[in-house]
């Protein structure tokens, strides 16, 4: 099951306890990147391009809820 992402004008809310402030995401990406290696071989990531992105799971910080989000709209946006 795949979670909505939060838009400019709305966000994320647990339907058990009401957080809206802490959740740990789980998310699969596939970017490009940039790395440049210094003369001694360490690496540095320059510039990174996500060319697509998943949210798989939004686990509640405070009740442990799984993929129990909903989106809500932010105080003071524009619906």
């Amino acid at each position: 099951m795949t979670v909505p992402l939060p838009t400019a004008t709305t966000r994320w809310r647990c339907t058990l306890c009401g957080n809206l402030t802490r959740f740990d995401v789980t998310r699969s990406s596939k970017v490009v990147e940039y790395v440049h290696l210094d003369l001694a071989g360490q690496p540095t990531v320059e510039e990174r391009e996500v060319v697509s992105e998943t949210i798989e799971s939004v686990r509640c910080r405070w009740c442990n809820a799984v993929d129990q989000v909903e989106l809500v709209d932010r105080p003071g946006a524009d619906s």
